[in-house]
């Protein structure tokens, strides 16, 4: 690891959650256990009146794994960092405990903001400027608000107490070995690049099928849904990285801007019957394990009538893509895992009289955890040599050593914006989906059911129109 940590201090807020312990925790001891946080303080804050020594077994606990596959400078480094932690017990939505907690921390200090969207953005409001040490970084979790105009009043908080470039939106679906792998395979190959656009292509899917279902998290996915939770969060990001135009450098102002013209570009056009669907998953079973209906998943609101699978076609308005579709799906207790993109060629124009055999389309996937890439080719067959067969070429793309949460933290200590969504990225990604949102608020799309643990349900599965 060659990266200078610039951050002393990460302060984890909802540090007694779920998310904590699960993901960054884990994610953070990676990171350490490979050389990336010399010297960091960690401490944890929370509204659960945790002792020093429950703090202690979490993080003992989600440092574990790490520690044992780690050398001996990176379990020493674990050690150091576990045995100096510590945890204090705050109302993050009161007036002056965080402005407190802030004012004694080494600096400059990361705030990691892991609770629910409403709740970080009462934090931050309560907050005036002067109260932020110079320094800090504000790390906010997606979803980012919880609409356009939601998302521009937190953008404005936000900004008001540190600058933009002090800001994390982090998106940890994209990691950063998932987006150097996109933009390598585009840009570094020049028989790919003059065919990627609406001359060659057919269309785009983006599709993140799982064979997991609520899994306890009825508290927020119940309020969120498919679309907002995986399309609005995330699958508009890698949209918009499989679509852009050529930056001149990685940097962050070349990188960001081109993706920020694809989504002002990006719209999802009515009606909404053709151009999206949605479906919530009834009972079934998963590898032998009973799925219950959703509606009667412990904390679901039957009558909020949340998708448990969305799909939607995105039409992007510029000269490369103009009449593609970007099909986005994201769907959940699914049979089979699917996480992969596939832009579908166009037919060659013309086959020569005398060929038999396979004459489809040319397909490309991409791959995303484990990364892979996959070139269906249509070659000579053996045996007849006037006879096509479709052949895969395949490849395993480059995997980080670190998981997920590591890499987002990596970019917050360091001060890297890879992985982090520009202010008005955010905001362009709800007004994309808002209009579908408030017509399946009105039930202009019907809900429709699927049996957990099927494979692409009939009547779903590529069913929103690409024509």
């Amino acid at each position: 690891m060659t990266s200078q940590t610039t951050v002393k201090t990460l302060l984890i807020l909802g540090a007694s959650g779920d998310l904590t312990g699960r993901l960054l925790l884990p994610g953070l001891a990676r990171l350490v256990a490979k050389g990336g946080a010399g010297g960091l303080n960690l401490v944890g804050a929370g509204s659960d009146p945790w002792s020093p020594a429950e703090w202690q077994d979490r993080v003992h606990a989600a440092f574990a794994d790490a520690a044992g596959g780690a050398d001996s400078a990176g379990k020493k480094a674990l050690t150091s960092l576990a045995k100096a932690t510590t945890y204090h017990q705050l109302d993050v939505t009161a007036d002056g405990p965080l402005a407190s907690l802030l004012a004694e921390l080494e600096g400059p200090v990361a705030v990691y903001f892991a609770l629910p969207p409403h709740v970080s953005q009462k934090a931050c409001e309560i907050l005036a400027p002067r109260q932020v040490p110079a320094g800090t970084r504000l790390v906010m979790e997606k979803p980012f608000g919880s609409g356009e105009e939601s998302a521009r009043q937190l953008n404005r908080t936000l900004l008001n107490l540190v600058p933009e470039d002090h800001i994390h939106r982090v998106d940890h679906f994209l990691g950063k070995a998932t987006v150097l792998n996109i933009l390598g395979l585009r840009f570094a190959n020049n028989f790919l690049e003059p065919v990627w656009n609406r001359e060659h292509i057919a269309q785009v899917e983006i599709i993140f099928d799982e064979d997991l279902a609520l899994e306890g998290r009825a508290r927020y996915y119940d309020s969120a849904g498919a679309l907002r939770d995986m399309i609005q969060s995330h699958l508009l990001q890698i949209m918009a990285l499989m679509a852009i135009e050529p930056p001149a450098t990685l940097g962050e102002r070349d990188l960001r801007d081109a993706i920020a013209a694809v989504l002002r570009a990006s719209s999802i056009r009515p009606p909404y019957k053709t151009s999206t669907r949605r479906a919530r998953y009834a009972a079934g079973s998963i590898d032998g394990r009973k799925v219950p209906d959703y509606v009667k998943e412990e904390g679901v609101d039957p009558d909020r009538n949340t998708e448990t699978l969305a799909e939607i076609r995105v039409d992007i308005d510029n000269w490369r893509w103009k009449d593609v579709p970007f099909i986005l799906r994201s769907g959940k207790a699914l049979g089979d895992k699917r996480k992969e993109a596939v832009v579908t060629f166009r037919p060659v124009p013309h086959l020569p009289k005398g060929f038999s055999g396979v004459d489809a389309p040319n397909k490309l996937r991409i791959g995303f955890g484990p990364d892979t890439l996959e070139l269906d080719v249509d070659v000579n067959g053996p045996g007849d040599i006037f006879s096509l067969d479709r052949t895969t070429l395949n490849a395993e793309l480059n995997a980080s050593e670190l998981l997920p949460y590591g890499e987002v933290l990596e970019g917050v200590l360091t001060g890297d914006p890879l992985l982090s969504v520009r202010g008005d990225t955010a905001e362009e990604c709800w007004r994309i989906v808002e209009p579908v949102l408030r017509a399946w608020s009105r039930d202009s799309v019907p809900l429709e059911e699927y049996e957990a643990g099927t494979n692409a349900p009939d009547g779903l599965a590529g069913s929103v129109r690409s024509e």
